[in-house]
């Protein structure tokens, strides 16, 4: 047994960990964090259970190390809170470098539009197939909370998660099977649309910007509450 999962987590995190304690002040507010994230977190481990119950995916054992909790293995709960810390940490440090950087509300406005229409096309052609419709549906609600909430987050987030991109594909790549014969995680091509980029399923990326942009929308909103 190779736990590949929990070494992909620890190698996430070592980085953005040293950095943001030495470098850049990401941790002072980390009770809003932990608070923020642990809202996000339960969503989609409600989400993460019933499609592991219902085998729209699952996770390939010899890979992980061992400990199981509602049948999801302990690395599928770790990643809830290490992804969204690594990726936030690389939010904020590129704007701590470069913070007048930012899409026009134009613009932001006017592609944010066409993706909630893309969303909503590809979750009613695809109702069928359960990663698809959900992952765009909460997609689609996570974009309508940027528009109408807090443009000026997405101005920026849209610029930081290509960013995030980079490290995802190198990440997600290894837990679909980019870099080993077995995926770590594998999907029931049925339930998806069956498009993947090498190894990673193209509905990744929208889980992935639900997931991230959701943590920091209340991140920032906890932020504001409580100064």
């Amino acid at each position: 047994m190779t736990p590949l999962y929990f070494y992909l987590l620890v190698g996430s995190l070592c980085v953005p960990l040293l950095f943001s304690v030495f470098v850049i002040n990401f941790v002072e507010n980390w009770k809003n964090f932990l608070i923020s994230t642990s809202l996000i977190a339960l969503l989609f481990l409600i989400w993460d259970f019933i499609f592991t119950e219902k085998s729209v995916w699952g996770f390939e054992e010899k890979y992980c190390l061992g400990v199981r909790i509602l049948k999801m293995p302990i690395e599928e709960w770790l990643f809830f809170f290490i992804i969204p810390y690594c990726s936030l940490f690389t939010h904020f440090a590129f704007f701590y470098k470069y913070p007048k950087v930012k899409l026009s509300r134009t613009f932001t406005k006017f592609f944010t539009i066409g993706l909630k229409i893309l969303c909503f096309y590809l979750v009613f052609s695809n109702f069928n197939k359960a990663y698809t419709s959900v992952n765009y549906s909460f997609l689609f609600v996570i974009l309508a909370l940027g528009f109408f909430l807090d443009i000026k987050l997405l101005q920026k987030f849209y610029i930081s998660f290509l960013i995030i991109l980079v490290p995802f594909f190198l990440v997600n790549g290894a837990l679909t099977g980019m870099f080993t014969e077995m995926p770590v995680v594998w999907y029931d091509n049925t339930e998806n649309l069956g498009i993947r980029l090498i190894s990673i399923p193209v509905e990744d990326i929208g889980y992935a910007f639900s997931m991230l942009f959701g943590n920091l929308f209340l991140f920032e909103k906890l932020n504001t509450f409580n100064k």
